[in-house]
């Protein structure tokens, strides 16, 4: 793959990451900013301390909200167009659509889903403010690690496909991820702040909606790149009824 496809394939990144940062802005602002309007609601509710707003709430969950998503989808779109063009081949025969849906798929799996299962995202009013600096180490350290660990268990596939076939290989590599990460589950540090009269119900519906965000934000990302990277890599041939020539006999 030159330089020039890779190019191009960067800028189709970030456009199809706009477009999922757009789909993924809905998702946030009808399933994720209610529930952050009641968890701020419980914590004004049970704080004695009143302290004064630098932006306001509305401000935060309009244009703080879209820029911090959309922002977020360019960026993450070009680092995934570029991780494609990497994948592209490697991972097996499929095709440039294919092959976007499933890096999309196994990077929420490894950056987002898996880290969340440990460490699980809170709503504003959870959480000691003391501890977030260890809270955001242990949360990264997991990120990197489910990261690294998706890596190696590719690289183990790739290399036991030949002798025992692609099927037990993928078995293989999958079990071996998922036995790491247990033990990376059971020896980190378990957190658990959560005040014991906040909402189970609120938590749950918070939590859920951070991980269909996610969902959308990455399937969107998969889908639309996914397409735009096929129409780049196999252009459809242009027939002579489409360019508008009429074929004449010989």
């Amino acid at each position: 793959m030159n330089s020039a496809t890779v190019r191009n394939l960067l800028v189709r990144g970030m456009l199809a990451g706009l477009g999922a940062g757009l789909l993924a802005l809905v998702a946030a602002y009808f399933l994720g900013e209610p529930n952050v309007d009641s968890a701020i609601s419980f914590e004004a509710a049970h704080s004695h301390e009143h302290e004064m707003e630098i932006v306001s709430r509305s401000l935060q969950s309009t244009a703080g909200l879209a820029t911090g998503v959309l922002v977020y989808g360019v960026a993450f779109g070009g680092i995934g167009a570029l991780a494609f063009s990497f994948a592209l081949g490697r991972v097996g025969r499929f095709s440039p659509r294919a092959t976007a849906l499933l890096l999309s798929g196994c990077a929420l799996l490894a950056v987002y889903v898996v880290p969340f299962l440990k460490y699980p995202a809170n709503p504003p009013s959870v959480g000691n403010p003391d501890t977030i600096g260890k809270r955001t180490t242990l949360y990264f350290l997991m990120m990197v690690l489910s990261v690294l660990l998706a890596i190696a268990a590719t690289i183990l596939g790739k290399r036991l496909a030949p002798r025992i076939g692609t099927w037990y290989a993928a078995v293989g590599a999958v079990a071996a991820f998922a036995v790491v990460i247990g033990l990376a589950y059971a020896f980190l540090p378990v957190v658990n702040e959560v005040p014991k009269d906040f909402p189970a119900t609120l938590l749950w519906r918070f939590r859920l909606s951070a991980l269909a965000i996610q969902t959308v934000l990455w399937g969107g990302f998969g889908l639309v790149f996914g397409e735009l990277a096929e129409r780049l890599l196999n252009p459809k041939p242009v027939t002579a009824a489409a360019s508008g020539r009429v074929a004449v006999p010989n």
